[in-house]
């Protein structure tokens, strides 16, 4: 099978590595892959080393014409049996450069919830752009939610997890000296973007729940996260002292690793977030709440804990039982580990996306 991905790469390793190696992956299996993206990109040297073929090709715009021609040319000079397009600056070029190409399927990769409605016309410039034959969902809570604002046969949106090894996230514990933190803390982690969304100030509310834990500290990492709100949330939780917010950090995967459980409180538009994955990897347990896919990574109860979202005493409960028991944390965190080697490998991930080319193909 020749296929071609049209994605970007310029971004930290760790954030596109498994999509990345993915593509790799199916040329070990056998297959032709094609990447249409930024020359200056990291990844392009892996990628030839490889035997991955790259063009340095990447649209400025929604719609660019030079992108365009430039896809074209190539689907003249070689038959490509997939186009793959991966976010909303490559699939509205990819879909109009495959017009005419009536053997080459158009696949687009959907990864958050919510935001996709026939309504609105900027919709059918990608997924629901006439010229895509299929889209690949990083979750099923994606996948629902796509299959409602399709037109096309819905069999053709699926869900496929993004594929991981264990190896990516081996950090070494940061020492907790270095974050000024006692020997003995039960560190509480929580990684996000300042969005509303992110639910962080449910996280804080429940912080007055489970104040009278004395080892307990939250670490609240990534930007912008002491707003005026959140600090006064803080202030009032009993636990000021205890409340960390720590802003960017290049270290997150040697804080993860030091830390005793990763919350995750979101209230909306999740796809499935990588955090938890990372926390899964380096076998530390995960509170997470029932928005997008996240649900879906864990099993509530054994390998983490699911609770509903905006429900700060939910969160506070599930917090209190793993602060209760190392040992919990502990069987907890190696069964979340087992989890992705079982559910999750990037092996697993490739072979589904082969599959699902080859399904389309025959139609």
């Amino acid at each position: 099978m020749n296929i071609l991905i049209f994605s970007s790469y310029n971004d930290a390793w760790n954030s596109v590595r498994p999509e990345a190696e993915m593509f790799i992956e199916m040329v070990k299996l056998g297959h032709q892959v094609t990447i249409v993206t930024q020359g200056n990109s990291e990844y392009v040297t892996r990628f030839k080393e490889c035997g991955l073929k790259v063009i340095d090709c990447y649209p400025t715009k929604k719609i660019c014409y030079k992108t365009i021609k430039t896809l074209r040319k190539e689907l003249s000079s070689t038959h490509y049996d997939i186009v793959y397009a991966m976010n909303s600056k490559t699939i509205p070029n990819a879909a109009f450069a495959c017009i005419g190409f009536k053997k080459t399927k158009m696949v687009t990769y959907r990864g958050t919830v919510g935001g996709l409605y026939r309504h609105d016309p900027s919709a059918y410039l990608t997924h629901l752009h006439p010229r895509v034959n299929g889209i690949s969902c990083v979750a099923q809570a994606v996948t629902d939610d796509v299959k409602k604002r399709v037109w096309m046969d819905s069999d053709n949106v699926v869900t496929i997890y993004k594929g991981h090894d264990l190896s990516w996230y081996q950090a070494q514990a940061i020492f907790r000296s270095e974050l000024n933190l006692p020997d003995d803390a039960i560190i509480a982690t929580c990684i996000a973007n300042a969005r509303p969304s992110k639910g962080v100030h449910v996280l804080l509310e429940s912080a007055s729940k489970i104040s009278d834990i004395v080892q307990l500290h939250i670490l609240l990492i990534g930007r912008d996260m002491d707003t005026e709100a959140n600090l006064a949330l803080a202030k009032a939780s009993g636990m000021k002292e205890r409340i960390h917010f720590l802003g960017y950090r290049k270290d997150v995967p040697e804080i993860l690793a030091t830390s005793d459980m990763q919350i995750q409180p979101s209230v909306s538009g999740e796809g499935l977030p990588k955090t938890i994955i990372e926390a899964m990897a380096m076998a530390v347990p995960s509170i997470v709440t029932t928005t997008g896919g996240s649900k879906e990574l864990l099993i509530d109860g054994e390998s983490g804990y699911v609770v509903p979202v905006n429900d700060s005493t939910a969160i506070a409960d599930r917090m209190r039982q793993l602060c209760n028991s190392n040992e919990t944390r502990k069987e907890m965190g190696l069964l979340a580990q087992q989890r992705v080697i079982n559910n999750f490998s990037l092996q697993g991930t490739a072979q589904q996306h082969i599959e699902f080319f080859q399904i389309l193909l025959q139609q």
